[in-house]
């Protein structure tokens, strides 16, 4: 049997992806073949298939850290045949071939039954965004925050994981702040639940260790100099969790505010979570953290064929919302 794959190859030092035709045995070994239904485009994803930023550890890899579909067959005992399930992160599109291939071989340890009330499409609407957004809420949770500590501010807010997370927060009982650098898409923010919109370059970062607490807690997709203000401006015993980097790697603040506020800096790796842990957040996402606007934050669906010419508008950072792209029947 072969299929059709979006593979990865590093060719003299250049990334060079492209569609081919493969069989089961040209995959990664694992012990568990899923026929992928759907996936989606993460920010990661675009850095992996460009070569824009260095994703993947292996050559060559069929790309594509999400993939939600059917069990065609299974070694491991937690997975039938005809079961409906999902994989996210794991190393997908990183030292594992990934979801973007009409045929998946994964680990039975990955393999997540898909939550009642979702379905592939829903499953990847969310994808490791949704699985994000969702774990950090449920850590800062989980260290103590609740709606009674102020509002969340969330940043990067437009992007997969900053939508999704605005809309669990609403839905949860949190007034939610969200910072963009995008005017435009208040309204689209606002009718997610976000009760006030930050412009990014309205923002006044301050420089003292200290700034006038405004923030109960934060989720950053952003780092860098964001990520510092926030440091500055949580307020006591508040939560951040650290996403992304979108807006740098490094992080210039001082212990402050975590000796004076007691403020608690999360950093959240979704791709390395741990099965247990994964279980417990996808049964959250089909319950008291499923998104009521997913619709809205699906902002477009795209066939299998489609995807090359897909990832340039996640590099140039005029993505809103979610992609989903379908890729088999």
């Amino acid at each position: 049997m072969t299929f059709k794959a979006f593979r990865i190859h590093e060719i003299d030092k250049k990334i060079v992806a492209h569609f081919e035709q493969l069989t089961l045995e040209d995959l990664a070994p694992g012990d568990v073949v899923i026929r992928v239904l759907y996936s989606d485009i993460n920010y990661k994803d675009a850095l992996a298939a460009t070569g824009a930023g260095k994703i993947l550890r292996k050559y060559p890899l069929v790309g594509g850290i999400d993939l939600a579909g059917v069990v065609e067959s299974s070694a491991d005992s937690r997975c039938q045949p005809g079961d409906h399930v999902l994989v996210t992160g794991c190393g997908l599109s990183e030292v594992h071939d990934g979801g973007y291939a009409e045929y998946a071989r994964v680990k039975g340890e990955w393999v997540i039954p898909m939550p009642q009330g979702l379905g592939a499409f829903k499953a990847m609407a969310l994808g490791t965004a949704g699985f994000t957004a969702a774990l950090a809420i449920h850590r800062m949770e989980h260290n103590g925050q609740t709606p009674a500590k102020g509002p969340i501010v969330v940043t990067g807010a437009t992007g997969g994981v900053g939508s999704i997370a605005i809309d669990m927060l609403s839905s949860r009982g949190y007034e939610v702040l969200a910072v963009t650098g995008k005017a435009e898409s208040t309204g689209y923010l606002r009718s997610l639940g976000a009760s006030d919109v930050l412009l990014r370059k309205e923002i006044d970062y301050g420089k003292r260790p200290l700034e006038a607490a405004r923030f109960g807690g934060a989720i950053d997709n952003v780092g860098g100099e964001t990520l510092t203000w926030l440091t500055r401006t949580v307020d006591t015993w508040g939560n951040i969790a650290c996403i992304g980097l979108a807006g740098g790697a490094e992080l210039h603040t001082s212990v402050i505010p975590f000796i004076l506020r007691g403020v608690n800096l999360l950093g959240i790796n979704s791709s390395a979570t741990l099965r247990e842990m994964r279980l417990i957040v996808w049964n959250r996402i089909a319950t008291d953290l499923k998104p009521r606007h997913l619709d809205q934050i699906v902002t477009q669906t795209i066939d299998f064929d489609a995807l090359p010419g897909a990832f340039q508008s996640y590099l140039d950072g005029t993505v809103t919302g979610r992609t989903v792209v379908k890729i088999g029947k």
